[in-house]
């Protein structure tokens, strides 16, 4: 590990942890500190471009899901020779999940910001015809996107991640199955029939559930899954794919890849272009970035270094 030398807060005001996460630090060291607040129409990149020039050589990322993605995009794309840590204040947290950050206590996120080993992870891109954004858990259309879009903001104050169980019910009505074309890498484009696509450079969402068994976010590769159910025989093979074929049924086979199913369908690539028959909502790492109907996925491996 690099030693460290000056730390740049990349902070979300309007989370109200800034109290606690200000004594955590100065209880944790003395090394010159700068803040940099997010903004609604910037949610992180501006702040990490400020804390760069303020010559941070340790960023942490103090917010949630767009918070941490927005730091990690412009750390990604400017190739910057720093370490990223990250203080989850959010409601999915995923990439501190599938790292292991600790979550609900500030100081043990601190601590670990400050003193953990680094591990080198891949970023992922998705470029549409407007617009280019960085992920690093998840990005895709259907039923993952819906539920972000069709959860209650004030019900996922109060209740979190369970707030997201909530909106399943209507995010199933608005996932309507639409014709696709993919293209993996150098492949022959082919021809799907999904009402959801996720590709992942992390697989594990809140609550343990693991939608991506073999994702890795340092193996310089992505994990697609592409579902199509449109009745309830195609959901129960969707549930036992997901719950007993890639999870406790894996231990019983001798592949050591995702299988898929009739109604599941699980790849790994470096590259993916989607093209749909109709337009769907998108969503990087739980952002929202509109409606697409062309999307290019691809994956930059080896861009950050967090804690």
């Amino acid at each position: 590990m690099a030693p460290t030398n000056r730390i740049g807060i990349v902070f979300n005001p309007s989370k109200s942890e800034r109290g606690e996460l200000e004594r955590a630090i100065a209880d944790a060291t003395d090394l010159p500190v700068t803040w940099h607040e997010t903004s609604v129409d910037d949610p992180g990149v501006a702040a990490t471009r400020e804390a760069l020039e303020a010559r941070a050589d340790l960023v942490i990322a103090a917010g949630g899901d767009g918070t941490v993605r927005a730091v990690c995009e412009h750390l990604a794309e400017s190739g910057a020779d720093v370490e990223l840590g990250i203080v989850p204040l959010g409601t999915g947290n995923l990439l501190a999940r599938n790292l292991g950050v600790p979550l609900g206590s500030i100081r043990a996120a601190v601590t670990r910001a400050l003193t953990g080993e680094p591990r080198t992870i891949d970023a992922a891109w998705a470029e549409t015809d407007r617009t280019r954004h960085a992920f690093v858990v998840m990005a895709g259309f259907g039923i993952d996107a819906h539920m972000i879009t069709e959860t209650d903001d004030d019900l996922k104050s109060r209740a979190g991640w369970l707030a997201y169980v909530e909106s399943l019910g209507r995010a199933l009505s608005a996932s309507d199955v639409v014709e696709l074309t993919l293209t993996v890498g150098e492949e022959s484009p082919e021809t799907h029939h999904a009402h959801t696509l996720i590709v992942g450079n992390c697989g594990t969402l809140q609550g343990g559930i693991t939608l991506l068994p073999d994702a890795d976010p340092s193996d310089g590769a992505l994990d697609l899954i592409v579902l199509d159910a449109s009745d309830a025989s195609g959901w129960a093979d969707t549930v036992k794919n997901v719950v007993w074929d890639n999870g406790v049924g894996r231990i019983f086979r001798k592949s050591d890849r995702a299988a898929s199913s009739q109604s599941v369908t699980h790849a790994q690539l470096t590259s993916l272009d989607i093209e749909l028959e109709e337009p769907r909502v998108f969503e990087v790492d739980g952002d929202d970035v509109g409606e697409v109907t062309r999307v290019r996925i691809s994956v930059q491996p080896e861009a950050i270094r967090v804690r």
